[in-house]
């Protein structure tokens, strides 16, 4: 099926409607947040599973009792995603662990009078193309990507579900420096869970003793979570996430796009980044 028919247009950016809904969106654009919520955005394929699962074992002290009760997308809902409508979000105590895949500048007004925290998940974009394009092999709501060539043209032209990389990174990065956000990366997660765990900790304002942070850790190793049914989404039916081709979680490494960018397509890709990025001053870590 093509872009038309799975897609709605919402301020410039494409939108599956068998999960974005004009109600949802509604829903979305109306929501009120409060100051003590934690909001956990990202761009698709950057962590946001992995995020969100960390940031439910700090709110409870570690304890994966009643975490592990509640699948990630009823934890931490999607707020523009139809099923947050029936989570009766409105009477949850606070502190309210939320995600969102929405741009900077497409949050709803009261996101910028309430000032929530916000923890912002960035992947190297050639990673998380890799990751997207096996992701629509297996999505029913995705337009299927072709060959990898064809979904790489789409994916740099922003020409995707979720909108330009770029923009949505540059959107979050631009922020008003009056706005609560902690800046992290894939990579960082990759390379020292336990520091990622103590520094979200942190900026959650969560006093954590060692030994719980190290726990934490351990149960957001990739193998864990792979294995963990509120994360691995192995009970969506079938006609929604076909996981007999491929797992939702795959193989969380660094640097897979190795494996799908031919030489001359990872120049290319490096070509655009450059230009797309030549204003931000941001160092990234796979810079």
């Amino acid at each position: 099926m093509t872009e038309a028919e799975l897609y709605t247009e919402y301020k410039g950016v494409y939108l599956p409607k068998l999960t974005c809904s004009p109600q949802s969106l509604k829903y979305f654009e109306d929501f009120t947040f409060r100051p003590d919520d934690i909001i956990i955005a990202t761009y698709p394929k950057s962590g946001t599973n992995w995020m969100q699962y960390m940031v439910s074992l700090i709110t409870n002290d570690g304890d994966s009792t009643p975490v592990d009760t509640l699948s990630n997308s009823e934890r931490a809902p999607w707020l523009e995603l139809f099923q947050a409508i029936a989570l009766n979000l409105e009477k949850r105590p606070s502190p309210r662990v939320l995600t969102t895949h929405m741009c900077y500048n497409m949050m709803p007004q009261s996101f910028f009078e309430a000032k929530p925290k916000v923890i912002y998940v960035m992947r190297n974009p050639k990673d998380v193309f890799t990751s997207y394009f096996h992701f629509h092999q297996i999505a029913s709501f995705l337009v299927k990507p072709g060959s990898s060539s064809e979904f790489l043209h789409k994916f740099l032209d922003g020409k995707v579900s979720r909108g330009s990389w770029f923009d949505h990174i540059k959107s979050w990065l631009s922020a008003d420096s009056n706005e609560q956000i902690l800046y992290i990366s894939y990579e960082e997660l990759t390379a020292d869970l336990k520091a990622s765990v103590a520094k979200v900790a942190e900026f959650l304002e969560k006093r954590l003793d060692d030994e719980v942070m190290e726990k934490i850790a351990e149960k957001c190793l990739f193998n864990n979570m792979k294995e963990n049914k509120v994360s691995n989404y192995s009970t969506t039916p079938i006609q929604f996430l076909d996981q007999t081709k491929t797992k939702f979680f795959r193989k969380g490494v660094v640097g897979d796009w190795k494996n799908l960018l031919a030489a001359e397509e990872a120049e290319h890709f490096d070509a655009v980044y450059t230009d797309k990025m030549k204003d931000v001053e941001y160092s990234f870590v796979w810079d």
